[in-house]
Order: C-alpha cells, then sequence, then structure tokens
C-alpha cells in the first residue's frame, strides 16, 4: 500500500509539472508568433545593361514595382513568407510573360532582405567580362542604425569588371572590407554619424584604385542603416560606353541612389621653420617645376591644392633656376581627400649649429583649414626646435598639460579652444620647472573658428647656433603668409601683493590701441596708470572694484607720443607694472 501510494503521489505531480511545462511552451509559442513579423524586403536596381535601364518587379504573378531605374532602390516592403517567385521585365510589361529573367526564394519570418540586381543582360563583346544578371540577396539586413548615435553601412561589390578589391579608410592600413569579389557583401559597419573618406584599393592595398567623400554626418544618416554598392564600370569603353564605376548609398526609404563623391584633391600648407642661416629663404621645387619662391623663414604658404599620388619636394637657395639647384629632395605620397601641414625644419649648414639636426620636412596628414566648431580655435602644436628638449605644453595653472611629452619634430594632436585669451607655460618634461609663459590672445586676434598650427621654432641656445634667432612659439594661419609671433607673457615687477595674476597686453608694440588682459585673485579697487620714461604720469583710469576673474580692457593711445611707457595695475597695496612701447 505504502508503494502504491507513492507511485500515486509520483505521478500526480509529474502530471502536474508537465501540463505547466506545456502550458508555457503553448503561452510562449502564442506570444512568439504574435509578434512575429513578416519577411519585408528591398530591392536595389545595380544592373549597368543598357537594356535594363529601367525594369518592372513582378512578385508571385503580380506587377509589384513598376518603372524602377538602374541606380533607384525600392523602400522596405512587407510579403508574405514561404516561395516566392521574383520576375524582372523591361519598363512598361503588361503581363507576367513579359518577364526575362525569374528568380525563386523562400523568404522567412522575421527575417529582413536586401537584394541587389546586378550583371547584364548581354554578354560579350557588349560587356567584359560577362557576368549574367541575378539578384543577390542579404538575409540580415537593417532599416535602422543598432544605435541612434551611429550609421550602420552595408558595403556590396557590384560592378562586374572590377577586381576583388579592399575597401580602406582615410588611412590605407584600416581595412573596411577585405577581398571583396564581385557579388559579395559585408557586415555591417556600425560608424559614428560623421564625415569620411574611404578608399578602394586592389586586394592587396598596394594600389588605389579611387578615393570617395562618404558625408553621412553632411547628409544626415545618423540613426540610419544605408548599403552602399560598387556600381558601373571600371572599363566603360569595354562594356558599351556604360556607366562609370562609383559608389552609391540606398537609403532604407528608396529612391535614387545617392552618389559618394570622389574626394577632393589633396590640400597641403608649407611651413618654413629651418633656423638655419643659410636656409634664410629657398625656393620650393614640387615635380620639376618651382611651386613656391623666395619662401622665407617663418612664413608658411596659404592650403593649395595638387593632385594626388607621388610628389616630388626639392628644396633649393633662394633665386634658383633649374632643379638642379636643389639642395635637399623629399618624396611624398599624398591621397585624395586628405589635407596635410608640410613644415621644414632642421639644419642644412655642416658646422656652426649644436646639435646639427638634419634639414628635413615634418608632415601631418589630418590638417584642418577651418575648425570644427565656430566658436572654437582648432591649434595644432608642432615641436620644431632643434635645441629643445622633450616638453610639456600647460595651462596657466601649469597642472593643465595641453601637449605631453613632446619630442623635437612631433605634432601634437588638434586641441579645439574656445576663442578666448590664454596664458600657456612651456615646461619640461615633469612639468616642474617653467621654461617661459607666452600669451595666446586667441580672441583678441578673432581666430574663431579657425584652424592654425603652432610652432616651437628657433634657438633656446641662440650662441651655440650661430646666434640665430632666439626660441619662440609663432602661429601659422591658414591663409598664409608670416607667422604670427605669441608674445612672451610679462612678468610684473614692483609686486607687493598679488591681487592680478597672467597680465598681457597686445599688440605690443602699439599703434593706436591695445588690450590689457590679465586674472583678478580677489575683489579690490584698481585703477589702470600709464607712465612715460620721466615718470609722468599720462593716463589713469579708475576702474572702481573689480571682481575676481578674468578681465580684459581696451585703452586708447592715439594721444600718446612713441616711445616706453610703464603700465600699472594699481590696487591698496599693490602695484604690479608692464612695459608698453608705442610706435606711430
Amino acid at each position: 500500500m505504502t508503494v502504491i501510494l507513492v507511485l500515486t503521489i509520483f505521478t500526480h505531480l509529474n502530471n502536474v509539472i508537465m501540463k505547466k511545462i506545456f502550458l508555457t511552451l503553448a503561452i510562449t509559442m502564442g506570444a512568439f508568433y504574435a509578434n512575429a513579423q513578416s519577411p519585408r524586403v528591398q530591392v536595389i536596381h545595380n544592373s549597368p545593361d543598357a537594356a535594363a535601364a529601367t525594369v518592372d518587379i513582378w512578385i508571385n504573378g503580380a506587377k509589384a514595382v513598376e518603372d524602377l531605374d538602374f541606380r533607384e532602390a525600392t523602400p522596405f516592403v512587407t510579403l508574405n513568407s514561404g516561395t516566392t517567385n521574383v520576375g524582372i521585365a523591361p519598363g512598361t510589361s503588361t503581363v507576367i510573360t513579359d518577364t526575362i529573367a525569374n528568380f525563386t526564394f523562400n523568404l522567412m519570418m522575421n527575417t529582413t532582405y536586401i537584394v541587389v540586381a546586378d550583371g547584364t543582360l548581354s554578354g560579350s563583346p557588349a560587356y567584359t567580362p560577362f557576368k549574367p544578371f541575378g539578384l543577390n540577396v542579404y538575409a540580415m539586413g537593417r532599416e535602422t542604425a543598432t544605435n541612434a548615435q551611429n550609421v550602420d553601412v552595408l558595403i556590396h561589390h557590384g560592378s562586374t569588371d572590377a577586381p576583388t578589391v579592399d575597401v580602406r579608410g582615410k588611412n590605407p592600413a584600416d581595412v573596411l572590407l577585405n577581398d571583396a569579389s564581385y557579388g559579395a557583401f559585408g557586415g555591417y559597419l556600425s560608424l559614428p554619424t560623421d564625415n569620411y573618406i574611404v578608399r578602394i584599393t586592389d586586394a592587396t592595398g598596394s594600389t588605389i584604385v579611387q578615393s570617395y567623400s562618404a558625408p553621412l554626418s553632411t547628409l544626415n544618416l545618423g540613426g540610419q542603416a544605408v548599403t552602399v554598392v560598387a556600381s558601373g564600370f571600371l572599363n566603360p569603353t569595354a562594356n558599351s560606353n556604360g556607366p562609370a564605376f562609383g559608389l552609391y548609398a540606398a537609403l532604407a526609404t528608396g529612391g535614387p541612389l545617392v552618389a559618394l563623391p570622389v574626394a577632393a584633391d589633396p590640400r597641403i600648407q608649407v611651413i618654413h621653420n629651418s633656423a638655419d642661416a643659410a636656409a634664410a629663404t629657398v625656393d620650393v621645387w614640387v615635380n620639376g617645376a618651382k611651386a613656391i619662391d623666395d619662401f622665407a623663414f617663418r612664413t608658411s604658404s596659404p592650403y593649395i591644392s595638387l593632385s594626388p599620388g607621388t610628389v616630388n619636394v626639392g628644396v633649393a637657395a633662394g633665386n634658383s633656376t633649374i632643379i638642379a639647384d636643389t639642395i635637399a629632395n623629399f618624396t611624398f605620397n599624398l591621397l585624395a581627400g586628405n589635407t596635410y601641414v608640410a613644415i621644414a625644419e632642421g639644419i642644412v649648414s655642416p658646422s656652426g649649429y649644436n646639435p646639427a639636426t638634419p634639414f628635413g620636412i615634418a608632415v601631418f596628414d589630418n590638417a584642418r583649414e577651418t575648425a570644427t566648431n565656430a566658436n572654437n580655435v582648432d591649434v595644432l602644436v608642432h615641436h620644431g626646435a632643434t635645441d629643445a628638449p622633450i616638453v610639456d605644453v600647460r595651462g596657466a595653472d601649469t597642472t593643465t598639460v595641453l601637449v605631453n611629452d613632446a619630442a623635437y619634430g612631433d605634432f601634437a594632436g588638434y586641441l579645439s579652444l574656445p576663442e578666448s585669451d590664454y596664458i600657456i607655460r612651456i615646461t619640461d618634461a615633469t612639468g616642474g620647472t617653467v621654461v617661459q609663459s607666452y600669451q595666446a590672445p586667441l580672441a583678441t586676434l578673432n581666430l574663431g573658428g579657425q584652424s592654425i598650427t603652432v610652432v616651437a621654432s628657433g634657438f633656446l641656445n641662440p650662441a651655440n647656433n650661430s646666434n640665430g634667432p632666439a626660441f619662440g612659439l609663432w602661429v601659422a594661419l591658414a591663409s598664409g603668409l608670416a607667422l604670427v609671433e605669441l608674445p612672451v607673457a610679462a612678468t610684473a615687477i614692483n609686486q607687493t601683493e598679488s591681487i592680478a595674476t597672467d597680465m598681457m597686453i597686445f599688440p605690443n608694440p602699439v599703434i593706436s590701441s591695445f588690450n590689457l588682459g590679465w586674472s583678478q585673485i580677489k575683489d579690490a579697487d584698481l585703477s589702470i596708470r600709464l607712465t612715460n620714461i620721466q615718470g609722468q604720469t599720462v593716463k589713469n583710469i579708475e576702474l572702481g572694484n573689480v571682481a575676481a576673474g578674468q578681465q580684459n580692457i581696451s585703452i586708447d593711445t592715439n594721444e600718446l607720443n612713441s616711445g616706453w611707457y610703464s603700465l600699472s595695475i594699481v590696487g591698496a597695496n599693490s602695484v604690479q607694472t608692464l612695459k608698453v612701447q608705442i610706435i606711430k
């Protein structure tokens, strides 16, 4: 009896458990089928055959799409699952028997398809090589990006006469799609919404077929998924003079494909920063022709366009007449879509300079002609002083590191700074010793929206370098011409109690007016006093109570004569003085 009772109880429990399992499975499967989505399909017309310039698409015997043009896409549409017959007919077809190509697919629930019509209807010699018309299907399509801040990009090789290729980034070492052959899809790339350069190369990456702009940000594609197809012919003359090769983007909303523009020719700015007296004025030869005549130390060219590819740059003494006059030659590979800053620096002379760092050209290949934000100034910093050690560039407080451990020849990445006037300090690599402090009057110079290059220039020890130009920081503007010197941040004298720091005058020398800036340590009653070399007060400005914080005022000097003056910020227990020169 005991055994029978136990078995009865066990069987009952087992039945209850099984019922619960089946009930759970039923609920789950019911929810699955209730939420199941019918197949979603987008068709992209990428057949460059003139006979298929406009087509109709028939699905399961009914015309579904009428007059779909080459390089046009349908939006995503919902179809029934199961076996689906797709027929392609010339435009204006009227019956299913007008179809010239038919294909059968098994469409699955909860699946999104991208279908690309590639190939040609006609064979050789009209199209060489002949790749028959067909539909290439990608069964993991997306209608939107997986991240609203990104753009999801699917790449498809649909060019019949293009070989196996790579798709690479702005830096050709960055492989986005490797060894893509005709008909292949790459997996999705999820890219931050920005503007890019992409390069089509041979399978080795050694030869660039073409470079393109991918302006994802300009096209406002954030949050979208797009399909980029390689389309058309590399050699139109061998293919009935058909459409030329290009990259085209199909949007999820359909419509005409969007052509990705061919990348612009490379742009370059050249800066002369060689402090050797023998190179005080040089000529620059590019590919055997004189490109810049009488190029002076501490000047720069504007940005100019050059043809992409190998470029030979020769540097000759000023007033050179033939390419054989060049004293140094360099070869660079300039890529379409890239912007370069090239800085000539180092020593030409065999003696008289210590260290005698050889003359060369330092190149930065990701330069900017304008700031990325119209309210900022984008600053590229370059260490070009041959006898300066590894240094940091720091803010006024010396704890804020702007550039860390910069050695001769180094570029630091861009600093994007709000348009304001700053104090910056050059320190040793530890930050413990300030080599020199400089004014960076970005606001006073009205540099908002601009991109500049700041170069460390000249010699820390001119006596060891043929008494050459002294060390300083100089600014190359995108418009070129003479570099702009950053003034040394003046040191206050006759200081009894600090209530103001980082005093700076710009410009100095002064023609008609100047800006006086300082950082107010604490609230205080102040006046500005200007005295001549005889000690006479020639201008006095009562400021009243000045609050702590950054201060800036403009002072007119039109009524004053040329000469040296002392400018003092005067408080109850403080006099802080700078020297200022007025010229007429």
